[in-house]
């Protein structure tokens, strides 16, 4: 069953956690806020943004267009990743996302950012699928360039998740001859979670366990020679164990 989502204007002057989501929509930011808010028992409501439009009503309360956005009590909101994963260590309970020993957090942290930031895995597999959607002549869209949609970056955008997709396979390589399930350590870390629901946009799993329009879908599925080569089978078996093990199937939008 779909999620249940309030408007901003139900959303706004709620106690606790307002998690502001992309509806029915299986946004990898937003489905791994939802993970990381899970798996640290933090309990929250579900806010509507509509993907691709101006929302106003949300922009007039947070301040940000886009989602995820976390608010919590009258803090201000948070919007990025990183914020949003300190926020659910913050509040949370249970196994931390984030190892003790310094040198694995700052390994889980670094593999999180390769994922997640700014010229990461997803923007970069972003930029190039609106690149290719874009290619012709005519005026830019200004949520697209919003988001760092330019020539020379939709160019650059695809060698850039090549590469970070072999840097992931090299690490769970190396973790798998140590031992170990996990990209960082001998337990599940935010960058395990952060792949998982990132590698989504790379490779659907099946529509039982990951409804979505089939549109979005398709898109999701595109893909390259380059690509695929790269989408090492590893990655994808532990992106389902990931999901198997720790977040849970099927997921709900």
């Amino acid at each position: 069953m779909p999620l249940t989502y309030l408007s901003v204007a139900e959303a706004r002057d709620l106690p606790g956690l307002r998690l502001v989501l992309t509806a029915h929509v299986p946004g990898p930011w937003g489905e791994a806020a939802k993970a990381v808010f899970k798996l640290r028992n933090v309990p929250y409501a579900p806010v509507a943004q509509i993907a691709m439009q101006p929302n106003e009503e949300l922009v007039a309360w947070t301040g940000i267009r886009n989602a995820p956005v976390a608010v919590f009590e009258d803090e201000a909101p948070r919007s990025g990743w990183l914020e949003i994963l300190l926020l659910a260590e913050r509040l949370g309970s249970g196994p931390s996302l984030l190892p003790d020993d310094p040198i694995e957090r700052a390994l889980s942290l670094g593999f999180s950012t390769e994922i997640c930031g700014p010229e990461g895995l997803l923007w970069s597999r972003r930029l190039g699928m609106f690149g290719a959607a874009g290619s012709g002549s005519g005026p830019q869209n200004p949520i697209l360039t919003g988001y760092g949609l330019r020539p020379d970056t939709a160019a650059k955008a695809p060698a850039r998740v090549v590469s970070i997709l072999g840097g992931l396979t090299e690490q769970l390589r190396r973790q798998r001859a140590a031992g170990s399930e996990y990209l960082v350590g001998s337990s599940l870390s935010a960058c395990d979670v952060y792949w998982a629901c990132f590698s989504v946009a790379f490779d659907p799993p099946p529509h039982d366990l990951c409804p979505m329009p089939p549109q979005v879908r398709e898109t999701y599925s595109s893909s390259t020679p380059e690509l695929a080569a790269a989408l090492d089978p590893e990655l994808i078996k532990h992106r389902d164990m990931v999901f198997q093990r720790h977040i849970g199937l099927p997921l709900v939008f």
